[in-house]
Parts: C-alpha cells; structure tokens; sequence
C-alpha cells in the first residue's frame, strides 16, 4: 500500500477509534449520572437556617461574639401565646420553649425542612455533648424565607427550674459542621445551634437567700483546670446586693490545694466564698477530672429595694476539645431585682 493509502486508513481509524470513546463516554456518564445526581442535586439544594447566638449574629460559623450563651431567639413562656421576655420555667407546669428560625443565612438558600430538637441540662459550664443533655421535645417544621417561630410545649418542668437550654436545627440539606463533645465549640461553629442560659433573680429585701444551681464541668479525656469570672454590668451595692458561692465540700478543697487562687473575693465560711468585687471577680485554678461536671450553688440577697435590673454574668473558662487552651465553657446570665416586703 503507497503512503497516500495509509494515511487514509490511518485517519479512518482515528475517526472510528474516536467515535467509539464518545459512545463509551456517553454510556459511562449515563450509568454513573444516577450516582452522582444526587450530589449535584444536594449541593444546588443546599439551604442555610440560622439561630443567632446573640442580637448581633447573622449566621456565620465560626464567629467570636459573646457572651455565646444568651440566644435571643430563645425564650420560654409560661402559656402557649409568646410573652414579650423570656422567664423562667414554672416548676411541674407545662411550660412552652419559643424558638426562631431565620432562612436565608450566609451558605444557602430555599426553603428547608427539618426537625427542631430543643435540650436542657443544670446551668452552668462544661456541659458534655450529648451526655448531660436532656431533650425536651421537638418539632418537624418546614422554615421558608423569613422568621418562623417554633413552639415546642415543655411538660412536667422537674425542680429547681432553672435549666440551660439548647436549640438544634437538623436538615439534610443544612448540615452540621462538625459535632464534638464541647458545646460551646459545637455552638460556635454550627449557625443551627443556640445556646440560652439566663435566669431572672427576684429578690425580697431582708429576705432568706435566692439559691441558685450552677455546675462546672470537662469536657477532655484529661484533668484540666478552670476558672470562674463574675462580671457585673452595674454595681450590685445599689440594691445592698450579695452573692455568695457554696462550693460545696469537695470543690471547696479543690480550690484550697489548687492555692486558694481568685480576686474580688473572701472566704466566709467552711465551704462558701463572698464575690465582694463582682465586676471583676473569679476563682481560679479548679481541678475537674476527665469527663467530670461537679455542681455547686450561688446564693443572692438584697437588703435595699431596687427598680433597676442589674445582670451579673458567671462564667467557666477553661480548655476546650477543639485545643484552645483558655476559652468560654459556658455559663449563666443572672438579671437581678429586688423588691421590698
């Protein structure tokens, strides 16, 4: 065959060698599309419902507001009809958790179905996800675009009544991050989680100690030391205002070998420690064990008549899952009032 032959046969296989891969392609990608539809369906689907963590958050993961637990869009209610602020649960009453739901946030949009999952555990810090949390009831909702608020009925409130809470929103389309055994990293880092711990004091001037619950907890597979920090917005002199921390026995002892370590305050009894600074007050330096929340009570009284609401916030700082070393662990915004007889 003359070389003018050849590259005709040469070019005609070509041809055919090139259209037999386009069919092979073609038939490939046919058998492989219902596979990978769904992927490509998921991520034009993907929709973003946020709860802000505070009045300033607009959905972004991670941010670094706080305090992280006081969510606005948190709020109970002692009827199904939302009240104006939130209060506290009525102890054995069934009581009604309002959540809002925001759509769009900053990684989605459409509308998006899910399930509303409302927690509680004891005020305070270091809480272990999910071990020391209790669900309180959920809700399957469908959020379109705006706001819409979630009414979740919380039956048979157990004493004392004063509860951490957390709102989780669960949507195919809307996955969580990540979810470790920290919450206040799971919070920070999920924008369809929110976290509220704010309790209201009323105090009667001259009358016995508010006690309220407050637990520290770690969350590490390792010993870790923590703090506690008081800060008050207004002095709490200008209701005669006191607030005393019982340790309890043990805790106390934690802290007496750990060096007695703290500011803005005194030791006033066998286990108990007066906050005399309250606007920069802490107690340092207490040892938990691995997996450890160890709980302890916060005593308030009054002995002047106050028409102003005076917010003290209490808070665990400590390491965290995620390797920070010194971070928010939680805790518990107390609005103080008092009253005379």
């Amino acid at each position: 065959m003359n070389s003018a032959g050849r590259r005709v046969r040469r070019a005609a296989l070509v041809v055919l060698a090139g259209a037999a891969l386009t069919g092979l392609l073609s038939v490939t990608a046919a058998t492989a599309a219902p596979i990978g539809a769904p992927e490509r369906a998921a991520a034009a689907a993907r929709t973003d419902v946020y709860i802000s963590d505070v009045a300033a958050d607009v959905g972004i993961e991670p941010h670094s507001l706080n305090p992280l637990w006081t969510s606005p869009d948190i709020k109970v209610c002692p009827t199904a009809v939302e009240c104006a602020v939130s209060q506290n649960p009525i102890v054995g009453a069934t009581n009604y958790v309002f959540v809002k739901l925001r759509n769009p946030g900053p990684y989605g949009s459409g509308t998006s179905s899910g399930v509303l999952r409302v927690y509680r555990t004891t005020p305070g810090g270091g809480a272990v996800w999910p071990t020391h949390w209790t669900q309180i009831g959920a809700a399957n909702v469908t959020a379109y675009a705006g706001v819409t608020t979630v009414t979740i009925p919380w039956t048979g409130v157990p004493g004392p009544g004063h509860f951490c809470l957390i709102a989780r929103w669960v949507s195919g389309s809307d996955p969580m991050t990540f979810e470790g055994p920290d919450i206040s990293t799971n919070t920070r880092h999920n924008n369809n989680i929110a976290w509220r711990n704010v309790d209201s004091v009323r105090l009667t001037v001259g009358a016995n100690p508010v006690v309220r619950p407050f637990a520290i907890g770690n969350s590490l597979t390792v010993p870790s030391r923590n703090d506690l920090v008081f800060a008050a917005a207004e002095p709490l002199q200008a209701m005669g205002g006191r607030v005393v921390v019982d340790l309890g026995p043990e805790l106390f002892e934690r802290w007496r070998a750990g060096g007695a370590v703290g500011t803005g305050v005194r030791p006033v009894g066998r286990t108990q420690v007066e906050i005399v600074e309250p606007a920069k007050a802490s107690l340092g330096n207490l040892l938990l064990n691995p997996g450890e929340r160890v709980e302890f009570s916060l005593l308030f009284s009054a002995q002047a008549a106050s028409d102003k609401e005076i917010a003290l916030n209490v808070t665990q700082f400590g390491p965290d899952t995620s390797g920070a070393r010194w971070t928010d662990l939680g805790g518990v915004q107390y609005l103080i009032s008092a009253d005379k007889r």
